[in-house]
C-alpha cells in the first residue's frame, strides 16, 4: 500500500492497478499527519495577521491570504494564521511557533524598514518568503512583490494618452516604503512626459476624511481637464467625494485612477491598478518549498507588474467632450 501511494514506479503494473482499484473502492485517503510525522515536518506555513500593528488584514492582504490558502493545498501544505501580542515586537510569537514546530516556515507580509523578522529567521535557519520587498536590506532575496512604481507610471501615461493635461498625485505621508515607491512612478512618468510639476502632489493618511481634505487643494491645482493618480482606492474615494460634492464628474471633468482594484473601484467604476495576487501567492509558495528543501536558498526577488483596469473615471478626451455636449 505504501509504495502504491508514495512510490508507484516501484510497483508492478498489474499489482498497481489492483491496489489502486481497491483504494478507490474503499475511498482511502493517506494520513497527512502520518506523512508529516515521518518527514519530521509540519506541512504548514505560518502567517502573522497583524504584522503592521493594525490587528487585522486590509482588503489586499485578505485576498492574498485566500489565494495563499487555496494555493497551499496544491503544494501539499496548509497555512496557519497567528497574531503577535505586540506587533512592534513580533519575534516572541515567531520564537514560540518555531519551538512548537507548528509550521515549517513563514510567509511575511507588511515588510518595512528595520523589520526584525528576516534577520532573525535567517539566523535560526527558518525558511520564509515575503510578500513585499525587504526595503533596507538588498541582501535579502526571499520576497515577491508588485511593482508599484511601474503601475503608477503606467497610470500616468494612460491619463496623458487620454488627453488629461495636468496630472497630480495623492499619496501617503513620506516614509512609507510602498508609498514612496508608488510616488516615484508618478515623478518618473511626469518627468519623462515633460509635464512634471512637483507642487501637484499631496499626502494623507489612509483615512477617507483626511484624503478628501488633501484632495480638495490638489483638485484646485490641476483644475478641470486635469487628473489625479492615487496611491490606493481608499484615497481615490476621498478625491471622488470632493468631485461629487462640487458637482464635477470623475472621468468627465477630472480624471481619477486608484490602486489595488478593490470593491471600491468596481462599485464606483474607478480605473485602478490590479495586483496579481494569485501569482504572488504561487511564487511565495514556490520560494518556501525551495528554501525548505535547501535546493536554492537564494531564490526569490521577483517583481510583478500590476494590471491597469480602465473604467469610466479615465475616459478618453473624445468621450468627455461628447458627454459635456449632451
Amino acid at each position: 500500500m505504501s509504495n502504491v501511494v508514495n512510490a508507484p514506479e516501484r510497483v508492478a503494473p498489474d499489482t498497481l492497478a489492483r491496489v489502486q482499484a481497491q483504494i478507490e473502492l474503499l475511498g482511502y485517503q493517506p494520513s497527512r499527519a502520518a506523512q508529516t510525522l515521518k518527514q519530521e515536518r509540519a506541512g504548514a506555513w505560518g502567517i502573522e495577521l497583524n504584522s503592521a500593528g493594525f490587528g487585522r488584514l486590509g482588503a489586499i492582504l485578505d485576498t492574498f491570504l485566500i489565494e495563499l490558502t487555496t494555493g497551499a493545498a496544491g503544494h501539499g501544505s496548509h497555512v496557519v494564521p497567528f497574531t503577535a501580542p505586540d506587533p512592534l515586537d513580533p519575534l516572541p510569537a515567531y520564537e514560540r511557533f518555531v519551538a512548537s514546530r507548528v509550521a515549517d516556515g513563514f510567509v511575511l507580509t507588511d515588510t518595512r524598514t528595520s523589520d526584525p523578522r528576516p534577520a532573525w529567521l535567517d539566523a535560526h535557519h527558518v525558511p520564509y518568503a515575503a510578500f513585499g520587498r525587504v526595503w533596507d536590506d538588498p541582501g535579502v532575496t526571499s520576497w515577491v512583490d508588485v511593482d508599484g512604481a511601474a503601475g503608477i507610471d503606467a497610470a500616468v501615461r494612460h491619463l496623458a494618452e487620454q488627453g488629461y493635461e495636468r496630472i497630480g498625485y495623492l499619496g501617503w505621508p513620506e516614509g512609507s516604503p510602498v508609498g514612496d515607491d508608488r510616488r516615484s512612478g508618478w515623478a518618473r512618468a511626469t518627468a519623462d512626459l515633460g509635464i512634471a510639476h512637483p507642487e501637484w502632489q499631496a499626502t494623507t493618511p489612509q483615512v477617507i476624511d483626511a484624503a478628501s481634505s488633501a484632495a480638495a487643494g490638489l483638485i484646485d491645482a490641476v483644475g478641470t481637464g486635469g487628473a489625479l493618480v492615487c496611491a490606493s482606492d481608499a484615497l481615490a474615494l476621498g478625491a471622488w467625494r470632493v468631485l461629487v460634492e462640487r458637482g464635477l464628474e470623475p472621468g468627465v471633468d477630472v480624471g481619477l485612477v486608484g490602486f489595488d482594484d478593490t470593491d471600491i473601484a468596481q462599485a464606483l467604476d474607478l480605473s485602478s491598478l490590479h495586483q496579481p495576487l494569485d501569482q504572488v501567492a504561487e511564487r511565495v509558495l514556490h520560494v518556501l518549498g525551495t528554501r525548505a528543501d535547501s535546493r536554492d536558498p537564494s531564490v526569490g526577488g521577483l517583481l510583478l507588474d500590476p494590471e491597469l483596469v480602465i473604467r469610466s473615471s479615465s475616459k478618453p478626451a473624445g468621450d468627455r467632450t461628447k458627454r459635456k455636449e449632451k
